[in-house]
């Protein structure tokens, strides 16, 4: 038996030693990744302080604030009259509880072994503290597929991919915060239940789906893929009993749970969603009881039955489903999944949803902003899987099919498409460095033609991805092993010479070091300014914070009355009631369409028309979001043809989109304006004293780019209370009704002395003479 040559020497170690070894090495490598996972999201509080990032974590916040402060029930049952003024909210049965009740349990927890850690530093790290915990699902998820040195990558990559940690950094207090974790340790217990066929793993996986839609709306991703990866398996002809045995105890373990949801209640059995795993359920109860039949029945009679009875089942399951949903007993399909499937539809129909601007279509300089160099190898990763296709390898190439169209269709999906482009990345690199790494050379023709042919039986000791579910360190081990024994065989295929595997070693951890820097960089410039805090750079290159909303929203507090009701934009209806703790029309939740057309309304309207309607809704405080002094390019200007679309849609022979258009279909601001824009609310309430910061110089709005006209507009009906520093925050008051009865415009008129007057006739008589002092 001819020994193979060895492109470099190993020790002689045993296999024992080496999988010892390697197991500590492991141990040591997710721990560090743990780590870094944790620490690459603390740049937000290291550069600012600790504090809650965003819009929706702030309500978050404020609910935790309450559960942990009140208990459980005081939670559950917690009615907010302060939002959606005068309606008010019910807060228990319409929110997903999972992230407040996980950081009151860690609360507790700590207050039990008397480590009193304020609630709101909880609730800043456990995002980075749950990405921890998602590197190690990601690991055992990824062994799964592959081998344990692909777990290793995949852990790491999904530790810093900046797709992930934009939604995980320190202070991003939100659903996803733990959804993904979620997500992934679903995805692994359902994988470990499908391949073993055990009803504890389809257990727990429908346990942790359970807390999934107790966290996250986005579980009906979960909801679907499984049924979808039965499916496919089932066309493929891969039925068996293993996979039944886990989709039904996920299923029913899984569906149970989660209608004690009171939000989600009975949607799992009366919505379209959710349909496609209650018909999977079915489906398998019918193939399984075909391969009973098929068993005690002969061929050619099964193959009869087999038809009649399929073609039977789905006239009657599609014609029960139509007279279901005819009849209201199955909710149709909603708004929201509408618009992943027709990008134009949310403008059409429902603007709110378009108004968001992470509901976007993704760009493609994004996918390269949070995925680099994962984008390049998440193909071929997906290639090697296809090549195999091993059951479980089925479920990742739908997942990446899936989760590729939806990430393109809107950008927050990027965030669920980020997962599985690190698995397969992971599996691809693996696999290369497998094959780089391995000491065994290939055996050249001529000493092939002199060897035994028993040499080519037992080849590919080393080379990874040629054996299905080989582990990284099976290669050393083997190669190692062999050597000391002296019972290494050759390859027929593999790489020649040590010089060949340094330079692409090398290449690869040259890559990866881009990697990481592009990480760190997009993480601490990009992903991790709080929105509350913005910041700029001086001369000298040190930081100048603008704290121009926090300053606002601390003049609200303490300048107004507690039950002042403030109308602002929804987009800033959470920060507003929980900094500032004062009532609000509207806010991020956007249940009530009409209530946020009515504040497009009145943002879009003259004054003397926005004036009833604030006094209606008894509104005292009007707040904008201005940027045109520090060309901060998210105020309320760039977001006002939204509020129009949408007030639109409500009281369309009011409101025209079309009127705040020059005839050229431009929006414009400066001496080109129309008179509904100049005229508008939201104008007036922009450039009110605007131009007196220019001194008599060129009035510019630097976030349009646009030149103002010199003479600013007025206002009748609202008195400036508040301006912050860098007038990013501006704050109105309502006026009183005038006292006397009098449109406030007349009023003002008659103050400034500019009331017309009757004329008086010309008077004849001579002035009389003077006295004389005589």
């Amino acid at each position: 038996m001819a020994t193979p040559k060895l492109a470099y020497q190993l020790p002689s170690l045993s296999s024992a030693a080496v999988e010892n070894t390697a197991s500590l090495f492991r141990i040591i490598a997710l721990s560090l990744i743990s780590a870094t996972a944790i620490a690459s999201r603390l740049f937000a509080v290291i550069t600012y302080e600790s504090v809650i990032h965003e819009f929706d974590p702030w309500f978050n916040y404020r609910a935790t604030k309450l559960l942990a402060s009140k208990g459980f029930y005081e939670f559950w049952n917690w009615f907010d009259p302060t939002a959606w003024y005068p309606l008010g909210r019910v807060v228990g049965g319409t929110i997903y509880p999972g992230l407040m009740a996980t950081s009151g349990v860690i609360y507790n927890i700590l207050r039990a072994v008397n480590l009193p850690v304020d609630i709101r530093n909880i609730c800043v790290l456990l995002a980075p503290g749950f990405s921890a915990l998602t590197a190690w699902a990601t690991y055992m998820f990824t062994c799964e597929m592959k081998d344990k040195s692909a777990g290793l990558l995949a852990a790491s990559f999904i530790a810093i991919a900046p797709g992930y940690i934009s939604r995980s950094v320190a202070g991003s207090y939100d659903n996803e915060a733990i959804a993904i974790f979620l997500l992934m340790f679903t995805f692994y217990l359902w994988i470990k239940a499908m391949k073993e066929g055990s009803a504890f793993f389809g257990t727990l996986a429908g346990l942790f789906y359970f807390y999934m839609v107790a966290a996250w709306g986005g579980y009906a991703f979960i909801t679907n893929m499984i049924p979808l990866h039965v499916f496919v398996l089932i066309l493929m002809g891969r039925f068996n009993y293993r996979m039944y045995v886990g989709y039904c105890s996920w299923y029913a373990i899984g569906t149970l749970a989660s209608m004690q949801v009171p939000f989600v209640g009975f949607q799992p059995v009366k919505t379209s969603e959710h349909m496609a795993a209650l018909g999977i359920f079915g489906l398998l109860q019918l193939v399984a009881f075909a391969e009973l039949v098929r068993s005690h029945v002969a061929s050619r009679q099964f193959q009869v039955l087999l038809r009649t009875a399929v073609g039977l089942l789905a006239v009657i399951g599609v014609g029960i489903g139509v007279l279901m949903t005819a009849k209201g007993w199955i909710a149709p399909w909603t708004g929201r999944f509408y618009s992943l499937w027709d990008t134009e539809y949310a403008k059409k129909y429902i603007p709110i949803i378009a108004s968001v601007s992470e509901h976007q279509p993704t760009a493609w300089p994004s996918f390269f902003m949070d995925l680099h160099v994962l984008m390049f190898l998440f193909p071929v990763g997906v290639f090697l899987l296809f090549k195999e296709m091993r059951d479980e390898h089925v479920f990742v190439v739908i997942y990446a099919v899936v989760g590729s169209y939806f990430a393109g269709v809107m950008v927050r999906l990027m965030l669920t498409l980020t997962p599985v482009v690190c698995v397969a990345a992971a599996i691809a690199l693996s696999t290369l460095l497998d094959t780089y790494i391995d000491p065994v050379e290939p055996v050249e023709e001529g000493d092939a033609a002199t060897g035994s042919s028993s040499n080519t039986a037992s080849d590919a000791a080393g080379n990874a991805g040629k054996k299905a579910g080989k582990k990284a360190v099976d290669a050393p081990t083997s190669s190692t092993t062999s050597q000391s024994t002296g019972t290494a065989t050759a390859k027929k295929s593999g790489i020649f010479g040590l010089d060949t595997r340094i330079l692409t070693v090398a290449n690869v951890v040259l890559l990866l070091s881009f990697f990481v820097h592009h990480c760190t960089w997009v993480t601490s410039n990009a992903y991790s300014s709080p929105s509350v805090i913005l910041s700029s750079k001086n001369r000298d290159g040190s930081l100048h914070i603008i704290d121009d909303f926090r300053e606002a929203y601390y003049w609200l507090r303490q300048n107004t009355a507690p039950d002042s009701v403030i109308c602002s934009w929804w987009d800033y209806g959470y920060q507003i009631a929980g900094m500032a703790d004062r009532p609000t029309l509207v806010d991020n939740n956007t249940w009530n369409n009409t209530h946020i057309a009515t504040v497009g309304k009145i943002m879009g309207s003259p004054e003397e028309k926005a004036y009833p309607i604030l006094r209606k809704h008894d509104v005292e405080y009007v707040l904008v979001i201005f940027g045109g002094l520090l060309a901060y390019s998210g105020d309320d200007i760039n977001k006002f043809l939204w509020m129009i679309r949408i007030a639109q849609g409500i009281w369309p022979d009011e409101i025209q989109e079309k009127n705040y258009f020059t005839a050229r279909g431009e929006y414009k601001l400066d001496h080109d304006a129309t008179p509904a824009m100049r005229e508008s609310v939201m104008y007036k309430a922009s450039y009110y004293r605007f131009a007196e910061m220019f001194q008599g110089h060129a009035v510019t709005d630097r976030a349009r780019g646009q030149t103002l006209p010199s003479v600013g507009p007025t206002l009748d009906y609202l008195d400036e209370a508040f301006t912050s520093e860098n007038w990013i925050v501006r704050i109105y008051q309502v006026k009183k009704d005038d006292i006397l009865g009098r449109d406030h415009k007349s009023a003002n008129a008659f103050m400034d002395g500019k009331k017309r007057k009757r004329l008086r006739p010309t008077s004849h008589r001579k002035p009389l003479p003077k006295k004389s002092n005589e």
